[in-house]
């Protein structure tokens, strides 16, 4: 299955357990869409949220994040890992 990483640019001031509520809501609705989220790192400095996923495309890992509330800014193809 192909990897994902997005990018959500506008969340400063994201605590850990707003982190951890988005997190849960993709987990929630990603079966809707065969999106599998592994992991989400964030600065609440910046506002800068990055997510992990694996699924078909990267529309999909866009419909779960637009369904949870809060839509991923770009999604990336993870084409490369060591």
């Amino acid at each position: 299955m192909p990897v994902f990483m997005d990018v959500h640019r506008n969340m400063r001031g994201i605590s850990a357990d707003d982190l951890k509520a988005a997190h849960q809501q993709d987990l929630a609705l990603q079966d809707m869409e065969h999106v599998e989220f592994k992991h989400a790192w964030a600065d609440p400095e910046s506002g800068m949220v990055f997510c992990l996923a694996e699924g078909p495309d990267a529309d999909a890992v866009r419909r779960v994040h637009a369904m949870a509330g809060h839509p991923a800014d770009d999604v990336y193809p993870v084409t490369l890992e060591v």
